[in-house]
């Protein structure tokens, strides 16, 4: 195996709750359980990456540094609880604009394979909607997984604690 597993993440609908083009702080909020879950990944050794569509840039909602500005705080508020991210990745562009990095397409998540070295095979992504899980089936992700509109898992600490008990249920198995 070369290089580091990691958890890619959605943002809106994943980490914080989808208010439609959230781009002020005023209107950002964790969901239940977000630090937490982002605390157990980062234990259990994956790198934690943002990608986000921020389609609400190109229709000129906002800045791109309105949604910097709120970069920064919800980084500053996750290293208060251990679960710092190690990148945030974006696509400013419309659904029109036609650009290569939009999810479902996997432009972000390759640009993050050619910034860090990480292990594909090792890493998945969870997101809120079909299109995040097809855009790590694009870039050759070893898993996808979707949470709140498939039922399975109701929020993304569901989710990571479901994952660390399946590794650890292997680990066993390997021993």
């Amino acid at each position: 195996m070369s290089g580091r597993a990691v958890a890619f993440l959605d943002r809106d609908g994943v980490i914080n709750a989808d208010r439609g083009y959230v781009h002020d702080i005023e209107n950002f909020e964790f969901l239940p359980g977000v630090p937490e879950a982002l605390r157990k990944l980062r234990g259990a050794g994956y790198l934690l990456i943002v990608v986000t569509n921020q389609s609400g840039i190109g229709r000129g909602l906002y800045s791109e540094a309105k949604m910097h500005e709120l970069h920064s705080y919800m980084q500053a508020q996750l290293a208060a609880h251990g679960g710092a991210l190690d990148a945030i990745y974006h696509c400013p562009h419309d659904p029109i604009q036609g650009c290569e990095c939009r999810k479902p397409l996997p432009g972000l998540l390759l640009q993050a394979m050619n910034d860090f070295d990480i292990d594909r095979k090792s890493s998945f992504i969870v997101g809120d909607k079909p299109s995040d899980l097809a855009a790590g089936a694009a870039a050759g992700l070893g898993a996808g997984y979707l949470i709140w509109s498939d039922g399975k898992f109701q929020s993304l600490l569901d989710c990571v604690d479901a994952i660390l008990a399946t590794q650890q249920a292997v680990a066993l198995r390997s021993i």
